[in-house]
């Protein structure tokens, strides 16, 4: 089937390819954001993460409530007492008497284990604050990077799926031409509309998930995320580094920020036992107090007898003999909680390799996966040529053509989502090891540039 209308289809499907690699206008690039600025506008906005801070400011505090059992503290004290005596026997006769009371106080702890031991957890108690934030910090450099990665993968979604529609619409107006000339049969025609439908639904799709996408993106930023730098096509990703599994998974083994976790819950574990076990250690304290009691009258001025002034300087030994057995199964219980913290702990040791490891390969085989894809896209646009010239000349039919631009089209989108995947898993990776900062966001934010809107 020789004829000219397949001239033109050759030259639109190969615009439309360019096409996914034009840059923006200078107006537009001047509006970009890149991940640097939503991560930016996510630290300062985020309510889970500040929810996180407000919790670690909170926590800073036991250690200077801890301390303040170990300080002296003063009490005051004022009273007023009216008396009223009476004799049983008629009621006739009665005493009363006023009496003003004042005294003041100084405790000072000499030997106090159970507060000591609390001071000590305390600060534990803290140190998992901080690390909680860390971790918090990580989630959220997580969850910004997946939820700006997924705004690029539906604009890449829809983005070629304009161009395949753009490559089909061409296909049907060649297949009707084709029918019109006698060249080509109705078939073409149905073939290349029904796919033109197909994409249409496709389209409709694709937009409402990058509504959802900017929506979760907004949620965390506090605003509709404008047009964002992507990620240029012929970007060369780098491998883990160092590239040994082993070294990852060392380091995760000891760094992971939830293995820390764990293993400072064991440590608190431990102090709760200690602090449990102080119940029966004697306590010293000094005690300084001084006072005074009078017979003066609380609403008259007439003083019946010399104002007191009592004072007294001494040390108290208190020893705790018997508490009905509530000691012993407090020990009991926290001596539990501390196997229970123990095994947590082996067990995010455990999970805490496994992510290094998936992750580690994430980043290998996504590599792989890259450059095999970048062959496969390479082929698939060869493919297309060819059967779009075989169709030209008519050794190839209109659903041959359809097929090699669904083929084409369906490659450059896997390609761009393994791109994103592959970028996902190295941060993965850092997190899993405890060693994910801004920096390496900021290495990410490298490989991004302006490119077109969808």
């Amino acid at each position: 089937m020789k004829g000219t209308p397949w001239r033109p289809l050759l030259q639109a499907t190969l615009a439309t390819v360019a096409l996914l690699a034009c840059a923006l206008p200078a107006q537009a690039r001047q509006s970009t954001q890149d991940l640097m600025q939503v991560w930016e506008k996510a630290r300062q906005r985020d309510p889970i993460l500040a929810s996180t801070q407000a919790n670690r400011l909170a926590e800073q505090e036991r250690i200077p409530q801890a301390r303040a059992l170990l300080l002296p503290y003063v009490d005051a004290s004022v009273g007023g007492e009216h008396n009223d005596v009476r004799r049983l026997s008629g009621l006739n006769e009665s005493r009363s008497a006023q009496r003003a009371t004042w005294s003041l106080a100084l405790v000072q702890p000499i030997v106090d284990i159970g507060a000591w031991r609390t001071l000590e957890r305390s600060r534990y108690e803290a140190s998992y604050a901080d690390v909680g934030l860390a971790k918090a910090g990580q989630d959220a450099m997580l969850r910004v990077s997946q939820a700006y990665f997924n705004v690029l993968a539906a604009q890449d979604t829809l983005r070629t799926l304009a161009a395949q529609r753009s490559a089909i619409e061409t296909q049907l107006q060649a297949a009707q031409q084709g029918f019109e000339l006698g060249s080509a049969t109705i078939a073409d025609t149905y073939e290349a509309q029904a796919r033109l439908d197909l994409i249409k639904a496709s389209q409709l799709q694709a937009e409402n998930a990058l509504q959802i996408s900017e929506d979760l993106l907004a949620q965390i930023i506090n605003e509709r995320p404008g047009q964002l730098a992507q990620l240029a096509d012929k970007t060369s990703l780098p491998p883990p580094e160092p590239d040994r599994q082993d070294d990852w998974t060392e380091q995760a083994r000891q760094a992971n920020l939830s293995v820390l976790q764990a293993d400072l819950a064991a440590r608190i574990a431990e102090k709760r036992i200690e602090i449990a076990k102080s119940e029966h250690y004697p306590t010293v304290e000094l005690r300084a107090q001084t006072g005074s009691g009078s017979d003066r009258f609380l609403y008259q001025e007439q003083l019946r007898g010399p104002r007191p002034l009592n004072s007294s300087v001494g040390v108290t030994l208190s020893i705790p003999l018997f508490a009905g057995g509530g000691i012993s199964s407090v020990v009991r219980e926290q001596t539990s909680r501390l196997q229970a913290a123990r095994y947590d702990l082996e067990a995010a040791k455990r999970q805490a390799i496994q992510s290094t490891l998936e992750y580690f390969s994430g980043v290998t085989s996504g590599l792989a996966r890259i450059r095999a894809l970048e062959d496969a896209e390479r082929s698939s646009l060869a493919s297309l040529q060819a059967n779009q010239l075989g169709y030209e000349v008519g050794v190839r039919v209109n659903i041959d053509v359809l097929n090699a631009q669904q083929q084409l089209y369906e490659t450059q989108r896997n390609l761009a989502r393994a791109r994103y995947d592959t970028l996902m898993n190295g941060l993965r990776l850092k997190a899993s090891t405890g060693t994910l900062g801004e920096q390496d966001l900021l290495a990410v934010n490298r490989l991004l540039s302006a490119a077109p809107a969808p």
